[in-house]
């Protein structure tokens, strides 16, 4: 017997699947395994309704499996939703999330990151005894001060094996397509290495006048600055797939840059080895995923189950699984899913979910329990391009602030129970409980709020950019260039 979990996250965290092997969950440690795809969506996949996507593996597991109807992302991006799913904890409470425009980690040389005083569940399973491993994507950072100390790296965060991505798959890592985020970063460290170059210059030219006080230190670190901008603006010329697209196995580089058709190939040869041995904010469209937990002899066979969860309960879930404890000494927004799953609990241990876009919160719902309705409550929305299109076409991802979004006051209010596509909004001459519900979810949103403390910012503007000397490299930097072999990984 086995227990299986698939848990779908749309644009950032797209699948995770958990299997345990165990005859009944207080009985012995289950073995447990997570599969996590980026921009796998609800409506993806066969067993939730897709007819033009054939799904037949993921399917089965729904038909032996209990099947999440209302499953959630902790946010509609990579780096947040993992750093999320790894902590049970909302990604600002980690500092992975920003109020500026950087959302994801956008470089390996990077100096921000997940950081090291975070728990992850894998670091609760390998104090319980577990072999904890990793293979594929990260996306948590790298390093910190230099490029060996790997204080953001898998293997710093309670993972004993890691091999694949420490950044993630994008278009510039395929030769043949167009570069994504050489085009929008680039034009962006360009306006700012042209600003930063003529304030030195000014700066520089005004003190030679002698018109203003300044140390020639002050005036020398002003300088070295700019040089970093110019360098990541310099590197961001074709040169991403080098520095961005890479494999890696625990600690060292095994490809650099890697082949695109040969990565795949590798990454599933090394998890069969191993296991022998786009942001749309607070709408559903970014943050409905699937979700499927498989148990042959614990799990009712194709069980539904439609109350609210979050990908931040698989942490209290698992951690519940390996015998460990959840800290005590943090915030944890995640709740163990395994009453809700074995028919202990009828009801979601979540009554409101808050959905962030960035920093800002967007959205909140709530689960009116005695009535079944779950309501959705918008104060702050994206502006799509072009209006109408529910997305933003040529902008990369959807702005969380600024003159990109649009703030409701009154707020938007939809009732997902018989509008899950968030097409009506309610007014209050369509829906009697209105104003209640609206004073509800804002206490809620209020009492939320309370629980919140600043930490380090990982996506400011000095951790995201590149570093030379923070750059993972296999050989010499910059000569960094190696090719592992298909029969090199160990067996």
């Amino acid at each position: 017997d086995s227990l299986a979990v698939l848990l779908c996250v749309y644009l950032l965290l797209g699948t995770c699947e958990l299997p345990a092997a165990a005859a009944a969950a207080n009985a012995f440690k289950p073995n447990i395994l997570l599969i996590m795809a980026d921009d796998l969506g609800i409506g993806d996949l066969g067993c939730y309704g897709n007819n033009t996507l054939r799904t037949p593996n993921i399917d089965r597991l729904a038909e032996e499996g209990v099947r999440l109807t209302q499953h959630l992302a902790a946010a509609p991006l990579c780096t947040p939703s993992r750093a999320a799913f790894l902590t049970g904890r909302h990604s600002f409470r980690s500092g992975m999330e920003a109020s500026n425009g950087y959302r994801v980690l956008h470089w390996n040389a990077g100096s921000g990151g997940l950081p090291e005083n975070e728990t992850t569940f894998a670091r609760v399973l390998k104090q319980q005894g577990y072999a904890t491993g990793l293979i594929g994507k990260w996306h948590q950072g790298v390093n910190c001060a230099s490029r060996d100390d790997h204080c953001h790296h898998p293997l710093s965060h309670g993972f004993d094996y890691f091999y694949g991505m420490p950044f993630t798959l994008i278009d510039d890592c395929d030769p043949g397509r167009p570069p994504r985020l050489d085009a929008a970063f680039r034009a962006k460290l360009g306006r700012y290495t042209q600003v930063m170059a003529l304030g030195v210059l000014t700066v520089a030219a005004a003190k030679i006048c002698r018109l203003i006080s300044l140390s020639r230190k002050a005036v020398v670190g002003m300088a070295g600055l700019t040089l970093l901008f110019f360098l990541s603006w310099y590197a961001s010329f074709g040169f991403v797939r080098r520095w961005n697209c890479i494999l890696m196995r625990n600690h060292d580089v095994t490809a650099q840059p890697m082949v695109l058709e040969r990565a795949a190939g590798l990454l599933l040869k090394e998890a069969v080895s191993y296991i022998e041995g786009k942001g749309m904010g607070g709408w559903e469209g970014g943050i409905r995923v699937p979700g499927i937990f498989r148990w042959p002899g614990v799990l009712p066979a194709g069980r539904v189950v439609a109350e609210p969860t979050s990908l931040m309960d698989v942490f209290p879930t698992v951690v519940q699984l390996g015998g460990g404890q959840v800290p005590q000494d943090r915030v944890i927004d995640g709740h163990s899913l395994v009453p809700l799953l074995q028919g202990e609990d009828v009801h979601s241990a979540h009554e409101f979910l808050f959905h962030y876009c960035g920093k800002y919160l967007h959205a909140a719902r709530w689960h009116q329990r005695e009535s079944g309705r779950v309501w959705k409550v918008h104060y702050t929305t994206p502006r799509f391009h072009p209006e109408g299109a529910g997305a933003c076409y040529g902008r990369g991802i959807c702005p969380c602030s600024g003159d990109g979004v649009t703030h409701h006051s009154p707020p938007l209010l939809f009732d997902l129970s018989t509008d899950p596509s968030e097409a009506r909004p309610l007014s209050p001459d369509s829906e009697p409980l209105y104003h209640a519900v609206l004073a509800r979810v804002g206490e809620a949103v209020a009492r939320h709020r309370e629980t919140l403390s600043p930490v380090p910012q990982q996506f400011s503007v000095s951790n995201i950019v590149w570093k030379p000397w923070l750059q993972p490299c296999c050989g010499h930097f910059p000569f960094c260039s190696c090719q592992e072999d298909e029969d090199s990984a160990p067996h």
